[in-house]
């Protein structure tokens, strides 16, 4: 897994020198990634960063790790950059992103700007994805394709064959190209992908358990990605930074440019954050200060399904306050406890942040006061709006 944090060499390998497929990329990142704009300002958490290092190494952040007072909890930056990889052995999509803390000036001005909620999700809208089962995987088998996927994502077979049979082109992030025979053959009859796909499965080293997904676009040109479910942690390889300086290095890194107003890199892995830690501007000024929410609301979540589709979770918020009041006080980031409905609530995060729901009740912002759980200032320096009261 590629672990991110400042203190990695990160350096390009091949296979990422190209332009990934934006497509492709959100594709296998998950139905409810979206990457910021560049030239948008957007809010970054170092504690959901270090919570990125947490579920990557299996191993949650220690006690003699140091504070960096002057790091806030939400760093306000410019996006100055947003590259999309991919792991050329697993094939894990990550991000890695250029930030720039605003100055105090700029601080102040950017409240009075228009809300910056950057391009719109670059999710492709004709693919299917599907689970890995043994057989899909067997050496003597083929991949078992839905029907209704079949015929929605691959171009159409001729029935007037006997059996019907086409070959595919598909390519992976790497604009690797793989070649499938498509077969629609059986009692009863399934679509099934044979020649060459043993190959793929043995190259990318896929097991039951696995996501594969299929990308027909607007130029007729079909893609394909892959998505491992979790594994176990390994012992890792000693040339790999340890999870406390993989933490103290990010760290210390936003620190220091926060101090400075210089640039800093960070890397975001989706398929291994429980959240987004960098989000639009935009977005957490309504979900934080244009939001009312109190103790007792119902509220409703997006989650991701297991062939990648989105379905709403609903949850009652039962407190709201500071995930770590030690380390990272006043933050933003999980600052609402929550129980859920469904039975699978325990396989849910029991904190989530505000912008990350909906909630079920909504109250004007003007002429109604700020809600209770703002109960800390302001920041320094920054405007406030008409009307509005802190308590």
């Amino acid at each position: 897994m590629r672990l991110s944090s400042p203190g990695l060499n990160h350096q390009s390998q091949e296979g990422e020198k190209k332009c990934l497929n934006s497509e492709l990329w959100h594709a296998c990142a998950g139905p409810l990634v979206s990457l910021p704009s560049v030239g948008t300002r957007v809010v970054y958490f170092p504690q959901g960063h270090s919570e990125q290092v947490a579920a990557s190494t299996n191993k949650e952040v220690d006690s003699h790790i140091p504070n960096y007072p002057n790091l806030p909890p939400q760093l306000i930056c410019q996006l100055h950059n947003v590259t999309m990889h991919a792991d050329v052995e697993t094939d894990e999509v990550y991000a890695q992103m250029t930030l720039q803390p605003l100055s105090q000036q700029e601080q102040k001005e950017v409240y009075l700007l228009p809300s910056e909620l950057g391009t719109a999700n670059k999710q492709p809208t004709n693919y299917f994805c599907k689970t890995l089962t043994a057989s899909d995987t067997s050496t003597h088998g083929g991949f078992s394709v839905p029907r209704r996927a079949a015929e929605k994502v691959f171009p159409p077979l001729d029935y007037s064959q006997q059996p019907p049979c086409q070959e595919l082109i598909a390519r992976d992030l790497h604009d690797n190209e793989w070649k499938f025979r498509h077969i629609f053959r059986g009692q009863p009859k399934r679509h099934l992908l044979t020649t060459g796909w043993s190959v793929f499965v043995s190259a990318k080293r896929l097991v039951a358990g696995d996501s594969v997904l299929f990308i027909w676009n607007e130029k007729n040109q079909l893609f394909l990605g892959i998505r491992r479910a979790s594994r176990p942690q390994t012992v890792m390889p000693s040339s790999v930074l340890s999870s406390d300086s993989m933490h103290i290095g990010l760290l210390a890194a936003a620190a220091h440019a926060a101090a400075t107003n210089s640039r800093f890199t960070i890397f975001y892995n989706p398929r291994a954050s429980p959240s987004e830690f960098v989000i639009p501007l935009g977005k957490y000024v309504k979900a934080v200060y244009h939001t009312r929410v109190s103790v007792g609301m119902r509220f409703r979540m997006l989650f991701e399904t297991e062939e990648s589709s989105v379905r709403r979770y609903m949850g009652t918020i039962t407190g709201i306050g500071d995930l770590d009041p030690v380390r990272w006080p006043n933050s933003h980031w999980r600052s609402v406890k929550v129980g859920w409905d469904e039975s699978t609530a325990g396989e849910k995060q029991p904190r989530v942040s505000l912008w990350e729901i909906e909630p079920l009740t909504t109250f004007p912002m003007y002429p109604s006061p700020f809600p209770l759980r703002l109960k800390r200032p302001w920041p320094t320096g920054l405007p406030t709006f008409p009307g509005m009261l802190l308590r």
